[in-house]
Order: structure tokens, then sequence, then C-alpha cells
């Protein structure tokens, strides 16, 4: 047989790189493929925690911030506020947060670990409309001088005071949530993470 000037030693070399060539390409296709699956940067902040500087915040004054597509209420409640609190338990329907949703550490009368800072979920417990923040005590369209402030949702007319606490007579069954959050100094909450025990 002829030989008909073909060199298999270039013939052999040419094979081997292309199939290098390909499976380079293969790989470079299969890499970002694969790393598609993986959740977006954005799918993994939707669900981090985020941090507050609470320093900024004036007596009476409140924040919102966005924790996993949610708003949370931050508030700073002055003396008078915190008073309050004492003054509309006849009036509430779970005073002792007894059925609501909140972590073990903001069982207690103002529903914080400090009695100053509130952090609540600003979804009506009724069907998750975001309620109004309304601090002044006495308001007419509220029921004048029962009203001692808190929060008003729009939606349906439930009350909620000023630590969440649903008022009797209301649609929303059960007091406005307190979300996992701990102190990372004196002036930085992070909401998402619980305080360690």
């Amino acid at each position: 047989m002829k030989d008909d000037g073909v060199n298999e030693g270039r013939r052999r070399v040419l094979t081997a790189l292309t199939s290098v060539v390909g499976a380079a390409g293969a790989v470079g296709a299969a890499v970002p493929f694969v790393g598609s699956w993986n959740p977006s940067a954005r799918a993994k902040a939707a669900g981090a925690p985020v941090s507050f500087n609470i320093a900024k915040l004036e007596p009476g004054q409140m924040a919102t911030v966005e924790w996993r597509g949610k708003p949370v209420f931050i508030v700073r409640r002055t003396q008078e506020a915190l008073k309050s609190l004492q003054d509309v338990q006849g009036s509430l329907r779970d005073p002792d947060s007894e059925k609501s949703s909140q972590p073990e550490y903001t069982r207690n009368s103002h529903r914080a670990i400090k009695e100053e800072f509130l952090v609540i979920l600003g979804l009506c417990t009724h069907l998750g409309c975001a309620p109004t923040y309304r601090p002044d005590v006495g308001a007419e369209d509220l029921g004048g001088d029962s009203w001692l402030g808190g929060f008003f949702c729009r939606c349906h007319g439930s009350k909620f005071d000023l630590a969440g606490r649903v008022l009797q007579g209301v649609p929303a069954p059960i007091n406005l949530e307190v979300p996992p959050y701990m102190y990372l100094s004196d002036d930085v909450i992070r909401i998402g993470e619980d305080q360690e025990a």
C-alpha cells in the first residue's frame, strides 16, 4: 500500500490536539451550567441577617428595614410610651404574649431585649397588611383618650399597642411577630440571628 504522503505522526498529534480542545470546550460549557444550579447572590441575601445602627433613632422615632422580603419595624420608645404598656394591659387580647410568635428572650411586658427598642415584623397578623405607626396619644380616629399609641392596620382596623400586642375587638388574632435578633454592640442590632443563650 502506498503512503500517499500522509504523515501518521502529524495525524495523531492533530487528533490529540482536537480531542483536548473539544474536552476543554465541554468543561468550559459545563462549569457555568452547573454553576447556574446554585442560588443567586440575591436569593442568598434574601434570607441573610440584616444589621441596623439604632443610635440613629431619636426617642419616639421608627425605622423600617427589610429582612427576608418583609418589613421590620424598629421603634425607640419614649419613657411615656413604656409607661403606657402597663396602662393598656386590660384592653389587650394576649397581654402576656402566650400565643404570639416571638423568641423566648423577648417574652416580657415590653417584648424586647432592651425595653427602649422594639423590633417587630411590620405585618398584621390578620391578613398580612402593613400597619401604620401611630404614636400620637389620644388620636380621635383611633378612639380618643383610650388610644395610647401603637400601630393601626388600615386594611381591616386592627390595633396594636407600642409593644405590638393586639387590642381586643379587632380582626387580628395574635400579637405582631418578633423576629429573632441580637445586639452586636450597644448601638447595632442584627435581625435574623438569635441572641446567644
